[in-house]
């Protein structure tokens, strides 16, 4: 099974690197266009699918409560657990009962013995979603829950967090289970079984749409111009800089009513995987590092490690998402050491699947990352107010 995924990922990386132009012989350009036929037919099917919701033909459901969707246009790497982490850890502050629904991506399937035992025992057939946090505790771990799931249960533990691929099922179940008043939908801009109050896309200012086509000749899960659905456009990854002016002025060609709001990640600390003792940034100065990674964009984690002054001495990325297996992390572990490095640092979102070693010879860390308003501080503010008083 481990090898079989493992061959999944490099197909996956193969394609990714077609996708960019990274690859340049005749069989790759071939493939590539291969792949923009099929995106003009996938393009056309969700344009069709956008209609059919829009004219009412398929028609949106409603839960009864506020529903808040944040997503993107892409496929990963704009930083959106981040965000979703503020929204719910803001709104709860302010008093709303918080549920987080996601479909836990690549999370583990319940086994078959568990599936039945709850048909005999409950006497029915389908199953209720997969609660990863009630708002108090957190019940289930990363390989069932997910990545982002198990993170923003860990991180934000005053909401609840649940994973079902029929987010009607698991917000109706928020709402009479938890109580919940304000529904965030992760990952939801795409999601439009649920009619969404607050629409909020997140667009990477490092690298915005990709190569402008939809999958799977590009990145994009929807052509461009529906981003025009966006209430707020986050901007995330920006520097701050005057640069993303033509950004701003592309997006408002296609939304003039969206506000558009610049963020940052920002990292804030750094923690020990397996103790959780923390310590500052400035730890990383001059310390020999190794990195180790499995996100969708790599190199953003490692830059962020240079810049807060660490010599990096080895690095190495994963397929997005991947499972590490513990021999794994043996072998990067002693490569490391070979080289010197005085630590290993990771990203948050790889820290959750990691698994646990007896022994370490090069201590692990994790990088912890927040969001930072960098402008639109009034835009976010008047969000968050319309969230509360609706």
């Amino acid at each position: 099974m481990h090898k079989f995924k493992l061959e999944a990922e490099v197909l996956e990386q193969y394609l990714l690197e077609v996708m960019s132009g990274r690859r340049r012989q005749w069989y790759d350009r071939l493939l590539a266009g291969g792949l923009f036929f099929a995106s003009r037919f996938y393009r056309m099917g969700i344009q069709f699918r956008n209609w059919m919701y829009a004219k009412r033909i398929i028609r949106h459901h409603a839960l009864g409560c506020l529903v808040v969707s944040i997503g993107n246009l892409s496929c990963g790497g704009t930083g959106k657990t981040p965000v979703v982490e503020v929204f719910a850890r803001t709104l709860s502050a302010k008093g709303r009962k918080v549920a987080i629904l996601s479909r836990g991506y690549r999370s583990k399937k319940r086994s078959f013995g568990s599936r039945l035992a709850h048909i005999l025992h409950a006497q029915e057939i389908e199953l209720p979603p997969k609660v990863v946090s009630d708002g108090k505790n957190l019940l289930m771990n990363s390989e069932f829950a997910g990545d982002e799931p198990y993170m923003l249960a860990s991180n934000v533990k005053e909401a609840a967090v649940i994973v079902d691929k029929d987010r009607v099922k698991s917000g109706i179940y928020a709402i009479e289970h938890f109580h919940s008043d304000v529904i965030i939908l992760d990952d939801g801009f795409q999601y439009l079984m649920l009619k969404p109050h607050i629409n909020i896309a997140l667009v990477d200012s490092t690298d915005p749409f990709g190569n402008g086509h939809v999958l799977p000749r590009g990145t994009l899960r929807e052509p461009i111009k529906n981003i025009r659905r966006a209430d707020y456009v986050f901007l995330t990854k920006s520097d701050g800089s005057h640069k993303l002016q033509h950004l701003k002025n592309f997006i408002r060609r296609h939304t003039r009513r969206a506000e558009i709001i610049e963020c940052c990640h920002k990292p804030k600390h750094i923690v020990q995987l397996f103790s959780h003792e923390r310590k500052e940034l400035a730890e990383l100065k001059g310390r020999r590092v190794a990195a180790l990674s499995a996100i969708a964009c790599p190199r953003s984690f490692e830059n962020f490690l240079r810049q807060l002054g660490a010599e990096l001495v080895l690095c190495d990325h994963y397929a997005d998402h991947h499972r590490y297996t513990q021999q794994e992390i043996i072998d990067f572990i002693n490569e490391a050491k070979a080289k010197g490095a005085e630590m290993i640092l990771t990203t948050e979102k790889d820290a959750v699947r990691i698994p646990r070693l007896d022994r370490c010879d090069v201590p692990l860390y994790f990088l912890r990352i927040e969001i930072d308003i960098l402008s639109g501080q009034e835009s976010f503010d008047q969000c968050i107010s319309r969230i509360c008083f609706m």
